[in-house]
């Protein structure tokens, strides 16, 4: 694997491949509990973004663009290039959209496209408040932390954890504010929205539109819980996708 794809259960004889993309100041491990359920019914490949973890020392991306030639150009090929699905979470989702729609330019399609926590791309982005990522003072970012429940408050508090937290959480919202949407072809595959019922940021009515953005079928689950409501429900999200790729292969697709 390439500096940006992990693969932490890998599951060459799987009859797909599923690339995840980690959510706003997140990294490869956030997915480590998806990878484990899913691999078997899918071949799970997790993105690593630039400045985190294992790639701390490096600088952080800027702009989606460089996020999807980065991702596109690392893909490892395998069996002929085997059919592959694109999951996401919060900003990567939209990393995931993007991603989709490069790869359906270049005539390679993925199979299915998952977005969960994240209104539809045509909307007007939800931000944490009036001001740009960047204006905002490391207390705004924290507290906006903790509203969405993604990081245990313990470590918001932790003096010596905050210099890895703060950073690529900052960069992320700033590569946020500076994305554009940029109307275009719908994509060819069926897109699958997941979203929390309580989620502050994501109400249901502005995942729906989500639909909009594919000429196949759409799809949207809505659970109980907030953002991050991903690992409460893994078993239910595991056959999500199981059943999304099941429907695929009886429906006889191709991937080109």
């Amino acid at each position: 694997m390439s500096d940006w794809i992990r693969c932490f259960h890998p599951a060459p004889e799987a009859p797909a491949r599923l690339l995840c993309f980690p959510h706003a100041g997140g990294s490869a491990s956030a997915y480590h509990p998806l990878s484990a359920a899913v691999s078997g019914t899918v071949e799970p490949l997790v993105v690593q973004y630039p400045g985190r973890q294992d790639r701390h020392g490096e600088p952080f991306a800027e702009r989606t663009e460089q996020v999807v030639d980065a991702v596109v150009g690392a893909l490892p090929r395998r069996r002929g290039d085997a059919p592959l699905a694109l999951f996401g979470h919060s900003m990567g989702a939209v990393i995931a959209y993007e991603t989709a729609r490069r790869l359906t330019a270049q005539g390679r399609p993925p199979v299915a496209l998952f977005v969960s926590g994240r209104q539809a791309p045509a909307l007007p982005r939800r931000t944490a408040g009036p001001r740009p990522a960047r204006e905002l003072s490391d207390a705004e970012l924290l507290e906006d932390m903790r509203q969405l429940s993604g990081t245990a408050d313990e470590l918001l508090t932790d003096p010596d954890l905050l210099p890895l937290i703060l950073p690529p959480m900052r960069a992320d919202y700033q590569l946020l504010d500076d994305h554009v949407h940029r109307a275009g072809p719908r994509l060819t595959c069926p897109i699958i929205a997941l979203t929390g019922d309580s989620d502050p940021r994501v109400a249901p009515d502005g995942v729906r539109p989500w639909a909009d953005e594919t000429s196949a079928a759409f799809d949207c689950h809505v659970l109980a819980g907030g953002h991050f409501f991903l690992d409460a429900h893994l078993p239910y999200v595991t056959e999500v996708i199981a059943s999304a790729l099941r429907h695929r292969e009886t429906e006889g697709a191709r991937v080109g």
